[in-house]
C-alpha cells in the first residue's frame, strides 16, 4: 500500500476506472474527467454524478460514449471499478471538505485514487488503505528537483511545438494530445511532454509545472524536453496564458522548450478572460506577435512562429463555427480550425 508517483508503475491496462464528476459533468471544472474520458486508454466503467444519474454520458456530454452515469461509489464498485479518478478540478487546487467522505468510501471499498488537486490525498487518507494492491496517486507532486534552466533545448535539431493560449482552459492540453495522436498515426517519431495533472494522468508521466518553485520551473520543463531529444517532434503541453494575472507558466514553458513552432488556442467569440472580464483579449494578430517575440527575445533564442489557431467552438453551431474560423483566418493570415470538431490536419500537416 502506498503513494504512487509513477502512474505507469501502478495503473495497469486491466484496471477499470470510475470517474467522480459530481455536479461538474457539464462545466469547466470537470476538465480532468472529460479529458480522461476522451483520452485515457483504460476501460472507464462509469461516471459518478448524482445530477445526471440514470443517463448515458452521450446524452449529457460532448463525449459521445454510452458510459453509464451512477450516483454513488457503491454502484461503481459493484460494476467492477477498482480505481476512482477524481475528475473535478477546483479553483486553486483546494480539496473541498465535502470530498472527504467520497475518498474514504472509495478506499474502504478497496479502490485506488487518482487526485489532480494541489491538496494531496495521501497524507490525510493513507490510513484508510485496506490492501497491498491499493494506492493513492497525487499527480501534482514534483518527482525531482531540476537544475536551473540553461536553454539546452535550443541546441536540439528537432521540432518542438508549444501550445499557448489566450486564457486558462482554452484547449492547450487537448490540442497537444490531438497533435500527438495525429503524428503517431502518421508514424512520426514524436514525443509528448505533459505539464499538468490532466496530461500526466492520461499519458502516465510528465511534470506538474505549477507545483514547482518558480526558480525550478524552467529547469523542470527543460529536463522533460531533453529526455525526449531523440524524438523528431516534441509536443509540449501549454499552461495558463501570458494574459492571465494568475498564471506564471508561459515564460518557463517558452524558456524550457525553446520552441520552434507554437499553436495558439482560443475560445471562439471570447473577447475577455472568462474569470476576469475586465481583462480584454487583444487583437489575435498582435497577441501572436507578442508571444513570438517573447519566445525568441529578439533572436536570442531559436526563431519560432505560430503556425495556426486552434479554436474551441463548442458553444457554436457548425455553420457559425465555420464562419468564425473563416473570419479568423482572414484576420490573422493563419490556418484556423477546431481540432476536436473538424480535425487538425490544416494546422498539423505543416509539421511533417
Amino acid at each position: 500500500m502506498g503513494q504512487n508517483l509513477k502512474l505507469k508503475a501502478m495503473l495497469n491496462q486491466t484496471d477499470k476506472i470510475a470517474i467522480w464528476m459530481e455536479s461538474s459533468l457539464d462545466d469547466d471544472y470537470g476538465k480532468m474527467g472529460i479529458s480522461a474520458l476522451r483520452y485515457l486508454d483504460n476501460e472507464i466503467l462509469c461516471v459518478i454524478d448524482s445530477v445526471f444519474a440514470g443517463k448515458k454520458l452521450s446524452e449529457v456530454s460532448i463525449i459521445k460514449k454510452d458510459i453509464p452515469i451512477v450516483d454513488n461509489i457503491k454502484k461503481a464498485k459493484a460494476m467492477g471499478a477498482n480505481v476512482l479518478l477524481l475528475g473535478v478540478l477546483t479553483s486553486g487546487g483546494v480539496r473541498p471538505k465535502s470530498w472527504d467522505n467520497v475518498i474514504k468510501e472509495a478506499l474502504n471499498h478497496g479502490m485506488s485514487i487518482i487526485n489532480g488537486l494541489h491538496d494531496q490525498v495521501y497524507p490525510d487518507f493513507s490510513k484508510y488503505l485496506t490492501n497491498k494492491s491499493q494506492w493513492i496517486w497525487d499527480t501534482r507532486v514534483p518527482q525531482f528537483i531540476p537544475k536551473i534552466g540553461s536553454a539546452k533545448a535550443s541546441n536540439l535539431s528537432n521540432k518542438r511545438v508549444l501550445m499557448i493560449g489566450t486564457d486558462m482552459a482554452a484547449g492547450k492540453m487537448t490540442v497537444g494530445l490531438e497533435l500527438y495522436s495525429y503524428l503517431k498515426e502518421k508514424q512520426i517519431n514524436a514525443g509528448f511532454v505533459a505539464t499538468g495533472q490532466v496530461g500526466i494522468t492520461v499519458t502516465g508521466k510528465g511534470i506538474p509545472l505549477d507545483a514547482y518553485k518558480l526558480d525550478h520551473a524552467c529547469g523542470a520543463v527543460e529536463s522533460a524536453v531533453m529526455e525526449q531529444k531523440d524524438k523528431d517532434i516534441v509536443i509540449v503541453e501549454g499552461q495558463g496564458s501570458i494574459l492571465h494575472p494568475g498564471s506564471t507558466a508561459t515564460l518557463p514553458l517558452m524558456r524550457g522548450t525553446c520552441p520552434t513552432h507554437m499553436i495558439l488556442c482560443h475560445i471562439a467569440r471570447n473577447d475577455s478572460l472568462r474569470s476576469l472580464e475586465n481583462i480584454k483579449i487583444p487583437d489575435l494578430k498582435k497577441f501572436i506577435k507578442l508571444n513570438e517575440e517573447l519566445a525568441t527575445v529578439i533572436g536570442t533564442y531559436p526563431d519560432t512562429k505560430v503556425i495556426g489557431i486552434a479554436l474551441n467552438t463548442i458553444l457554436m453551431t457548425d455553420e457559425a463555427a465555420k464562419e468564425y474560423m473563416k473570419k479568423t483566418e482572414e484576420e490573422t493570415g493563419l490556418p484556423v480550425t477546431d481540432v476536436v470538431r473538424f480535425g487538425g490536419d490544416k494546422i498539423f500537416s505543416q509539421l511533417i
